[in-house]
């Protein structure tokens, strides 16, 4: 091999090496997922199914509160649905691969109802929702998103590790992970919201919040509280492809 071809294999390794280098997982990644559980049941999973209640703040008076049922079901590879039972009311969200489509109806009158598709915007949220729920803080990439390590910061007195989750410039998770035991401490959205989780619910090996606390900023400089309490948690439940097909328009 000639001087000028070891000079250029050496620059072509050089670049992989930085490139592969780039694309490095941080090592946090290992260490939160390592805290849910063992990678093999990680890896296991295919359909997650929580059912809990709902309740929802009121921003002005904090004394006032509505509460629902809900059930939310994630299946691989991007299939979601989410049913909110109120007293007069039910809501269903539904995700399937490229279509996502809503419906409200009346529970005590099946012929009143209304129901409409979603957009490409909203379609591509709730596969980025399906997404962070299922992967357990990896296979971002697979669907053109990236992540990126934002360094130590400190929250609620905690050393964590910032880790953005970048699936389009309008939808990014930022999350951060306590560096000493892997935990999620916070999650925040790129519309300024905040998730916490809180409690723990143990299914099949692995840890689940028991609690999820969402807080939302609104307009006047407010904020609304939506909690979510899981009384159940399900791992590898089948769901049909008729759950979460986009409904007949007709009364069901």
């Amino acid at each position: 091999m000639t001087t000028n071809h070891l000079r250029r294999f050496v620059l072509i390794v050089a670049s992989w090496f930085l490139v592969a280098q780039a694309r490095a997982e941080p090592a946090i990644i290992a260490h939160a997922r390592a805290f849910i559980g063992d990678e093999a049941d990680l890896s296991a999973v295919r359909s997650l199914r929580f059912v809990g209640t709902l309740v929802t703040g009121d921003p002005v008076d904090a004394a006032k509160q509505t509460r629902a049922s809900v059930e939310i079901v994630f299946q691989k590879p991007a299939q979601q649905r989410i049913t909110i039972t109120h007293e007069k009311v039910l809501e269903q969200t539904a995700l399937d691969d490229y279509e996502a489509w809503q419906r409200q109806q009346d529970p005590t009158d099946a012929s009143k109802w209304r129901q409409s598709l979603l957009s490409i915007e909203q379609v591509k949220r709730l596969r980025a929702n399906t997404l962070e729920n299922l992967a357990f803080f990896r296979g971002l990439e697979r669907q053109g998103g990236r992540i990126e390590d934002q360094g130590p910061v400190t929250i609620d007195g905690v050393v964590c590790q910032k880790i953005a989750f970048i699936h389009a410039p309008t939808i990014v998770f930022t999350r951060y992970f306590d560096i000493a035991t892997g935990r999620l401490r916070l999650t925040e959205t790129e519309a300024g919201g905040s998730i916490r989780e809180e409690g723990e619910i143990s299914v099949n090996g692995m840890r689940f919040p028991e609690k999820i606390i969402t807080l939302t900023p609104i307009a006047n400089g407010k904020s609304q509280t939506v909690t979510i309490t899981f009384d159940k948690i399900s791992v590898n439940e089948t769901f049909p492809a008729s759950f979460f097909a986009v409904p007949a328009l007709s009364p069901r």
